[in-house]
């Protein structure tokens, strides 16, 4: 590894590489945001002029044709393509960033992890919900205790998207990594896990509502974890009114948490970690925990995208351990595998 900053390749610049990746590789000094992968002349154009240090280029193979003079690829593009591309920046010497779904199956997966670790290299997955200010504050109420004994967690990501707009998620199916389980349960499942440990699938329903015989867009996938609790995950693009965010059933106490958090929106409107108000949340939508009645809010805390980027500079510059450890996803890739193909 180079010394800082770590030169980096992002490949794709669609809502992920421009909101989520590129503006927090630009705001860490540890990086530099070299050159950007995208075929479409307007997100070209529109990169080139938010970033015009970095080279932007049409295709993977000629980004990687300049591995030389680089040192970790970002791989924000379609599902199908995730592991592909990763690995070929992998068999270039290049450290990985693979957004999720981390691969579009299970095997796919392992075979990157495997990969990286012959060759020495840094891989992770862009957990990012991980540092959601709501989630980061449930985490610490669990740590705390807050609950008592937790039996029931339920988790959603809920939108009315009534129309799919992108014409590869039309026709995108479950072996691509398609669909809106491949899409969200990335996140829901790995929040799961986070929280409460391992856990097998026991029950799952899942439909495509908006194109006949296309992908999944409305999907309910309960675990059971070791620990005793129960998840309840729920994600649909056809929600005219989204369900709370979380909901949380102790043997002392529940907390009910809506909205969602700030960071996306806030990224697409230009602002980033430092400024004031970033990952703010509004007062208005802190959960409330206690019993019946007797309910107080709780101040949720600030999300903080940047610190998977800022634990990934420590990683590949200092050694320390990755900010998301791929055998995790991988965990989850595993049980959206067996939902789609019937527990």
């Amino acid at each position: 590894m180079s010394a800082p900053p770590i030169r980096t390749v992002l490949f794709g610049y669609g809502l992920g590489g421009r909101v989520f990746h590129a503006p927090l590789i630009a705001r860490d000094p540890r990086y530099s945001l070299d050159v950007i992968v995208t075929a479409d002349p307007v997100r070209a154009a529109t990169a080139a002029a938010a970033y015009p240090a970095a080279v932007v280029v049409p295709t993977a193979e000629a980004a990687l044709q300049r591995a030389g003079s680089l040192d970790l690829a970002v791989v924000s593009t379609p599902p199908a393509t995730h592991g592909p591309i990763a690995l070929k920046a992998l068999e270039s010497g290049l450290a990985a960033v693979v957004d999720k779904p981390f691969a579009h199956s299970a095997q796919a997966a392992a075979d990157l992890i495997a990969a990286a670790k012959s060759r020495g290299l840094v891989l992770s997955v862009f957990q990012n919900r991980r540092w959601d200010g709501d989630f980061l504050t449930l985490r610490r109420l669990v740590e705390q205790g807050a609950f008592g004994t937790v039996s029931r967690f339920e988790s959603r990501m809920e939108s009315y998207k009534p129309v799919v707009a992108k014409e590869w998620k039309r026709k995108a199916g479950a072996d691509d990594g398609g669909g809106i389980l491949f899409d969200l349960g990335p996140h829901l499942i790995d929040q799961a896990l986070a929280l409460f440990g391992p856990a097998e699938p026991v029950h799952a329903e899942v439909r495509a509502r908006r194109v006949p015989q296309g992908p999944d867009d409305d999907v309910f996938v309960v675990l059971r974890h070791d620990s005793g609790v129960m998840s309840h995950l729920w994600m649909n693009s056809l929600a005219p009114q989204p369900g709370e965010r979380f909901r949380v059933v102790g043997s002392e106490s529940s907390w009910v948490k809506s909205g969602t958090d700030p960071q996306e929106g806030q990224l697409d409107a230009g602002l980033l970690p430092g400024d004031p108000g970033y990952g703010a949340e509004d007062p208005a939508l802190w959960g409330l925990l206690g019993t019946g009645a007797d309910t107080a809010a709780v101040p949720t805390a600030a999300g903080r995208y940047q610190d998977y980027y800022s634990g990934l500079a420590g990683a590949l510059l200092d050694g320390t351990e990755v900010p998301v450890d791929p055998a995790d996803s991988l965990r989850g890739l595993e049980i959206i595998q067996r939902i789609h193909a019937g527990l």
